[in-house]
C-alpha cells in the first residue's frame, strides 16, 4: 500500500513538473508575442507564482518520493536508468533556478514599463531570449526523464 502511494505522488509530481513547466513556457512565450506591458506584467505574476507553488513543491518532493519509492520496491540508486535520471533531474535543476530569477525580473521590468507607460526596455528582451534558450535544455531533460521512469532501461 505504502508503495503505490508513494508511487500515484511520484508520478503526480512528475505530472505537476511537466505540465506546469510546459504551461508557464506557453503562456510567457504568448504574452511576450504581444509586447504589451501590462499584460506580460499580469502574466509573468502569474508565472512566478506558479512556479513557487507548483513547480518548487514538485521539486523540492521528487527526489524524496523517489528515495523512498527506491527503498521500498528494492531498487538500488545506482541503476543506469536511476543514476541517469538524477543526473538530469540536476541538469533540469541547473536551467530552472536561474529561470525562475530571471521570470522576476521579467516580470518586474514588465511592471516598470506598464507604470509609466513605456516600451519594454532593451534588458527585458535580453533576459527574455536567455528565458526562453534555458527552456529547451530543462525540457527534453524532464521529458528525458519520463521516458527513463516508464521504460526504466538497462544503459550502462
Amino acid at each position: 500500500m505504502l508503495a503505490e502511494l508513494l508511487l500515484l505522488a511520484h508520478v503526480v509530481g512528475a505530472t505537476v513538473l511537466f505540465g506546469t513547466g510546459a504551461g508557464i513556457a506557453f503562456f510567457m512565450v504568448m504574452a511576450h508575442r504581444t509586447r504589451d506591458p501590462r499584460l506580460i506584467a499580469h502574466v509573468a505574476g502569474s508565472v512566478v507564482i506558479a512556479d513557487t507553488v507548483f513547480t518548487a513543491t514538485a521539486a523540492v518532493l521528487q527526489p524524496v518520493t523517489g528515495y523512498l519509492l527506491a527503498r521500498i520496491i528494492g531498487w538500488d540508486l545506482t541503476e543506469s536508468w536511476i543514476a541517469l535520471s538524477l543526473v538530469l533531474y540536476v541538469v533540469t535543476g541547473i536551467f530552472w533556478l536561474p529561470v525562475v530569477w530571471i521570470q522576476i525580473r521579467l516580470r518586474n521590468l514588465a511592471r516598470a514599463a506598464a507604470s509609466v507607460g513605456t516600451a519594454l526596455p532593451p534588458a527585458y528582451f535580453s533576459l527574455y531570449r536567455i528565458w526562453f534558450a534555458f527552456g529547451f535544455p530543462a525540457f527534453f531533460a524532464v521529458l528525458g526523464i519520463l521516458w527513463l521512469m516508464l521504460a526504466k532501461p538497462t544503459l550502462f
